[in-house]
């Protein structure tokens, strides 16, 4: 067969592939909705050839993208194939309101219908559908739910096309699922490129000028794994068994990072032991809706059970008093750190760092810890200022920034030393089974009865 529009070899292999199911994930500027409207008007010539009719929908991110669908390729697909056509506009009703129709119907009553994409006008037609760049549409998931079960009851064709947008929606699942039931064509700009494509790569990229979106809309990596601040593969690279485990404690120096939260967010402490040149992760506290009470005795506890040399604490907002309350109760090892732009960079680069050196080790196999460490992205703001945001679920990367102010108390070069704390010869007290001394009656480790360690500290 050969088509009446000139064709670049990626794009004769998608159009010449029949399948029931068929998803495409290709570079921007490659001409995946011009070569899919032209695999529906074609399907529309050989059922007219056929004295048949056949039914498609195009469902696109928006009123404009449909319109564009239409113009640029349904309707000169068909004057290419020289089929006449008549058009129509309308107000399409459905369910949930009324939504702005284009149509083109073809000899022996083909019909293309192109709307914006939304649950209502997913389910409201029984057809051959093209999702036009699928993962830009609101509600996805919702999308499909609604046009899935009419596709697959009645036995009709699926076209699902886009570059990718993250991992939050349909078309990452379809384009990452392990089965045999999509025909899935994946095409980067360097394939496209390869295969006749007339665009110079060199002065596109400089173009973009953004690294990010240049990896998610031309080479198709997914935007929350290209730009993520720590991608898996290092998270993973970092993971021990033996690591997050306070009975593994040697006794060494450790540095304690304290992020503070108490309503949406987490309080998570996060404790360091240093072994060599080795930062290992030696215990995590995790806290939400404590009071701040509760969050003290938590971030006491940890003082006195480890050797700490230093401990960096989250001083922004409410974190204020309990940086002033945890120095007057610790002194000079507590330091306040707040959370500004320059700030959050040096704490997050020197974090970084750390994890691409493999000189840190972090809990083997915990996906919360896991996915807080990855969600935490950088980005450029409207001034050029770079930032760092985290997608907010049931925590805002509050376990990273535990332990990169822990990095970052670990970060002076000083020298610790460590003298354990001598017994009082006070007879209203005693020595506890740890070493410190307690005032008689008192079986808790309360902090301000403890002599400041010295010798370095």
């Amino acid at each position: 067969m050969t088509p009446a529009v000139p064709l670049h070899a990626y794009q004769r292999k998608w159009l010449l592939d029949g399948s029931r199911f068929k998803a495409g994930m290709f570079s921007r500027q490659s001409g995946k909705t011009f070569t899919t409207t032209l695999e529906i008007v074609d399907d529309c010539f050989k059922a007219a050839v056929k004295t048949r009719r056949e039914r498609w929908v195009i469902l696109s991110r928006g009123e404009r993208q449909a319109r564009e669908a239409m113009e640029e390729g349904i309707k000169r697909h068909a004057a290419a194939y020289q089929l006449g056509f008549k058009t129509a506009e309308y107000d399409w009703q459905g369910d949930e309101g009324s939504h702005k129709a284009l149509e083109v119907t073809l000899p022996h009553g083909s019909r293309i219908t192109a709307l914006p994409a939304n649950p209502d006008t997913a389910r409201g037609f029984s057809a051959n559908v093209f999702l036009d760049e699928f993962a830009i549409h609101k509600d996805s998931k919702a999308i499909w739910g609604a046009l899935f079960p009419v596709i697959s009851k009645n036995g009709l064709r699926l076209r699902v096309t886009s570059t990718p947008n993250g991992k939050g929606n349909k078309f990452y699942e379809i384009m990452t699922a392990a089965d045999e039931v999509w025909s899935r064509h994946v095409v980067d700009i360097y394939q496209a490129v390869a295969d006749g494509l007339p665009r110079d790569i060199d002065e596109l990229r400089a173009g973009l000028a953004d690294d990010d979106l240049w990896a998610q809309e031309y080479e198709l990596k997914w935007l929350d794994e290209a730009s993520a601040w720590l991608s898996y593969d290092l998270i993973s690279s970092c993971e021990d068994e033996r690591a997050g485990d306070p009975a593994l404690y040697q006794g060494g120096v450790c540095f304690v990072g304290r992020d503070i939260g108490r309503r949406q967010d987490l309080h998570v402490i996060w404790v360091w032991e240093q072994v060599g040149d080795v930062l290992w992760e030696r215990e995590r506290i995790e806290q939400k809706r404590a009071t701040f009470a509760e969050m003290d005795d938590a971030f006491d506890d940890i003082m006195v059970r480890y050797r700490v040399g230093r401990a960096c604490i989250d001083q922004t907002g409410m974190g204020e008093k309990v940086v002033e309350d945890a120095q007057r109760r610790w002194g000079s090892r507590v330091e306040g750190v707040l959370f500004t732009g320059p700030s959050k960079l040096v704490l997050a680069t020197a974090g970084k760092e750390r994890f691409e050196d493999r000189t840190v080790r972090i809990s083997e196999g915990d996906v919360a810890l896991r996915s807080d460490l990855h969600k935490l992205r950088k980005v450029t703001s409207a001034t050029g200022a770079p930032r760092f945001v985290a997608e907010r679920d049931d925590d805002h990367a509050d376990r990273t920034w535990a332990a990169f102010l822990g990095i970052h108390a670990a970060s002076d070069p000083m020298e610790y030393g460590y003298r354990p704390a001598a017994r009082r010869p006070d007879a209203a007290g005693g020595m506890g089974g740890d070493g410190f001394w307690r005032p008689a009656g008192d079986d808790r480790v309360r902090p301000h009865h403890l002599p400041r360690l010295r010798g370095g500290l």
